[in-house]
């Protein structure tokens, strides 16, 4: 793309399972905004499950992404805590701040939520524009690898400290794509006993890397339940997004455990309330995380060199192959692909 033109490449949904990079105008700054020009994104779940159709009031078209590292390329007006040339990731929900959600501490709720990549215009571009103050600058310690997941790593640590489990207890995870794997990274790193199962065993082995303790993939439900309550398990981790999942988590709780739903299914799930009820499990939900003590804690975290986050990429592609990389994502064998945009 020449320097002078106003253009830029873009993924661009038209329609559940089609994408399409198409040139777009690229855009500009308002008060208060910064303009990214993208160096690398990944590809989330959720960006998964929009291109398979599975949000049905997306609205068509919209270029979607919203995990990504850039440098900043223009300021809008009274943008003063950035600067031409810095590194940053995008934080990609933004919370109004002003509701009661926000004002009690829960703004991963905030009911005026934007959120790009999903209700308006996300990072699949070379450019993407965001709000300053979800723009975070990256300390040139952190490598490309682990700057890249840092707004996954961000859901993975609220999830993780959703749950009344502390450092020393024991704790499953249940789907071990990119959140699940982070949860047990994390909590791993944090000095909890981790139990790690998914259908894919590849992703059992990866977890087992992180030091987890593997239950197979073979394992059938009775077997993952008695591993559960042979580690005495505090709390389980739903983390795949699937309804059997959710079952399979309050089914596998011990007596008094706590379950903590991070995945985002949008099909019911087979719970008996009277069995649950009975044996004291505890229901969380947990979704995104904090503005901004979340990104703040991941970021520090991992500059520090307590988490090396970027171990749960499973492959890079240029960002030409897009549609191709959306597709092998949608196969669920992949922990996280990021693909790589050309940076002039």
């Amino acid at each position: 793309m020449s320097e002078l033109s106003t253009y830029m490449q873009a993924g661009v949904l038209t329609a559940p399972r089609f994408i399409e990079l198409q040139q777009r105008p690229i855009p500009e700054p308002g008060p208060g905004e910064v303009r990214i020009k993208m160096k690398s994104v990944g590809i989330c779940g959720s960006d998964v499950s929009l291109y398979q159709g599975h949000r049905p009031d997306l609205v068509f078209p919209l270029i979607i992404g919203h995990e990504g590292i850039g440098y900043i390329d223009k300021v809008g007006e009274g943008v003063s805590q950035l600067q031409l040339g810095d590194r940053v990731v995008i934080e990609p929900n933004y919370p109004c701040g002003r509701c009661d959600y926000c004002w009690r501490g829960r703004s991963n709720i905030c009911s005026n939520k934007r959120i790009i990549g999903v209700l308006e215009t996300g990072c699949f571009a070379d450019y993407a524009v965001v709000p300053s103050n979800f723009a975070w600058p990256i300390p040139d310690s952190i490598r490309d690898d682990d700057a890249v997941v840092i707004e996954p790593t961000a859901v993975a640590l609220h999830t993780l400290y959703s749950s009344p489990a502390r450092p020393g207890d024991t704790i499953a995870v249940i789907g071990l794509g990119a959140i699940g794997l982070l949860v047990s990274h994390l909590a791993q790193r944090m000095g909890y006993t981790v139990l790690a199962y998914d259908r894919v065993q590849e992703k059992v082995d990866s977890a087992s890397a992180f030091g987890a303790i593997p239950i197979p993939a073979n394992a059938d439900k009775t077997q993952i339940a008695r591993s559960c309550k042979d580690a005495r398990v505090h709390t389980v981790f739903e983390c795949a997004g699937a309804a059997p999942a959710l079952t399979l988590a309050i089914e596998s709780a011990p007596r008094g455990a706590y379950v903590v739903v991070a995945g985002l299914s949008d099909k019911p799930s087979a719970i008996t309330e009277f069995s649950m009820t009975r044996q004291g499990i505890n229901l969380i939900t947990s979704i995104i995380y904090q503005h901004p003590v979340d990104f703040r804690r991941t970021i520090g975290l991992i500059e520090s060199g307590f988490l090396q986050p970027g171990r749960i990429i499973s492959a890079r592609e240029p960002f030409d192959n897009l549609a191709s990389a959306l597709e092998t994502a949608s196969m669920g064998y992949h922990t996280k692909i990021v693909l790589d945009l050309a940076v002039s």
